[in-house]
């Protein structure tokens, strides 16, 4: 079923593209009601627009707070044209049939990311805009809404080709989008008030991916990926990227110490500490250099060009980085579809994590911290530099999939097993991989992100050459472990903080 639009009410923040609208409406003979700095915008342009104060009577109040939200506005929105009784009232309190709503919100969300000054940003919590919208999409069947400056060139359209009238697929299309902002908007506000982060899924800001973790999976990503990164070179990244990107990121900022990581599958698969960023680069290269090509590359300090020369012979998909020096960066971009980052400082942001599974969403906080308490319940005190590989290796530790073991010494993970269903099945896969690789495990230190549910570890660990041992304890065997740690003058330090990663 059509509907002429005959009369219109435009109350919008943004007025960019807006002008051919209001002449078209002019054009066809449109009543136009508004408001405050749209009405001026309006008669700028030489168009007749009738003051929504003539309809309330009431002049706009409250530091602009209260402008529309009147029966004479909310009820020409709302009457129903088929029922009669809708029509007796509004006839009989003289309200008049408003057919197209034009009506975007304040920016709350920009707002809150440009200050921090709570009276500005409440402010920017709009009541009369969200009330009009979902009023005009909940009359769908005979009123159009337009809540979004993106939608102002169909708008336009349709007025020129329909010359004026719309169908009703095209009144619940646009109720559809309206419902959409208005809940957007309505969770960013809960997120600010509370302090969460949870994503929007009518944001505007969605990029479609080419596809999901495999070639038949559809896949978008919902977000402003610009806040935690910028990309300056290189192709679009894949879903894949971008969940490897964001286990980079999660890892990278639990150091201060110049470090270089290298991610495969969200696992770890090297990763050290050196005082250059260089010897970083090669000292986790160093530890799986099978297992880093097609990884992703991230380290905390800038990338210089004897850097970039070194990273240059391998084949990576990514490399995240604060900064790249000019020669650096001309090095890399040889290659056309080398995927370089730039981290934002708001990739450090403390937050929450989300899962879809069965018909809802899971969401906890994100694993903070290293350890809550550091109890050494070996035969004896760590010395110095055990304590800051085992500090080290709880942390990486921490950002392997569990069943998790990371082997570190001189703060270079030398061997790691994970993802396993046993403990002692990701032990002998991490000296698998030290073996491999030639490392000696003589005064390496062994972290573990869950508890030795027996002793079978720290005797594995140890015969291997392992000298210290850290882990949560909890366990109702954790005397076994504690006990041949006495035994045999290695150390055991228990943390009382699990890394459960899934």
């Amino acid at each position: 079923m059509t509907k002429k639009i005959k009369t219109a009410l435009v109350s919008v923040f943004y007025k960019n593209g807006l002008d051919n609208i209001i002449k078209e409406l002019d054009k066809l003979g449109v009543t136009i009601y508004s408001t405050g700095g749209t009405q001026q915008f309006i008669e700028s342009l030489q168009v007749p627009c009738t003051g929504v104060e003539s309809l309330t009577t009431y002049p706009s109040i409250l530091g602009g707070r209260v402008k529309t939200l009147h029966p004479a506005v909310f009820g020409g929105i709302l009457g129903r044209r088929a029922v009669e009784t809708d029509r007796q009232e509004m006839e009989q309190y003289k309200i008049p049939e408003i057919d197209l709503v034009i009506v975007d919100l304040y920016p709350f969300e920009e707002t809150v990311a440009s200050t921090d000054e709570e009276a500005l940003i409440i402010e920017k919590i709009d009541v009369g805009g969200p009330s009009m919208i979902r009023a005009a999409a909940k009359n769908f069947r005979d009123v159009l809404v337009i809540a979004s400056k993106k939608d102002y060139a169909a708008l336009e359209q349709i007025l020129v080709d329909g010359n004026g009238e719309t169908t009703m697929e095209q009144r619940k299309e646009f109720a559809a989008k309206a419902f959409n902002i208005c809940t957007g908007y309505d969770l960013a506000i809960s997120n600010y008030f509370n302090g969460s982060t949870y994503a929007n899924p009518f944001s505007d800001e969605t990029t479609v991916l080419r596809y999901g973790e495999n070639p038949h999976q559809s896949a978008r990503f919902i977000g402003k990926s610009e806040a935690v990164y910028k990309q300056i070179h290189g192709k679009e990244l894949s879903y894949n990227n971008l969940v490897d990107v964001d286990a980079a990121i999660q890892l990278i900022r639990e150091f201060d110490n110049t470090t270089f990581a290298i991610i495969k599958h969200t696992n770890v698969c090297g990763i050290a500490s050196r005082d250059t960023v260089l010897e970083a680069w090669q000292a986790a290269l160093a530890g799986d250099p099978e297992s880093a090509f097609g990884g992703v590359l991230v380290c905390n300090k800038e990338v210089d060009e004897a850097t970039a020369r070194a990273i240059n012979e391998l084949f990576f998909e990514v490399l995240l980085a604060p900064a790249f020096t000019g020669d650096a960066l001309a090095l890399l971009q040889s290659k056309k579809n080398r995927i370089l980052l730039e981290m934002k400082e708001a990739s450090t942001a403390k937050g929450y994590q989300y899962k879809s599974l069965l018909n809802g969403i899971l969401t906890q906080q994100n694993d903070e911290g290293n350890y809550q308490k550091w109890e050494e319940a070996g035969a004896r005190e760590s010395a110095p530099s055990e304590k800051a590989d085992m500090e080290f290796a709880n942390l990486v530790c921490k950002h392997l999939k569990s069943n998790a073991i990371a082997l570190v010494k001189n703060k270079q993970l030398i061997g790691k097993g994970c993802g396993q269903t046993s403990r002692i099945d990701a032990l002998r896969q991490a000296i698998a991989k030290a073996q491999q690789f030639n490392f000696s495990l003589q005064e390496a230190v062994l972290a573990s992100d869950a508890f030795f549910p027996f002793d079978d570890c720290v005797k594995m660990g140890h015969e291997a050459g392992i000298a210290a041992f850290i882990q949560p304890g909890g366990s109702v065997r954790d005397r076994d472990s504690i006990a041949y740690c006495k035994e045999n003058n290695l150390v055991m330090v228990l943390t009382g903080t699990r890394h459960f990663k899934h």
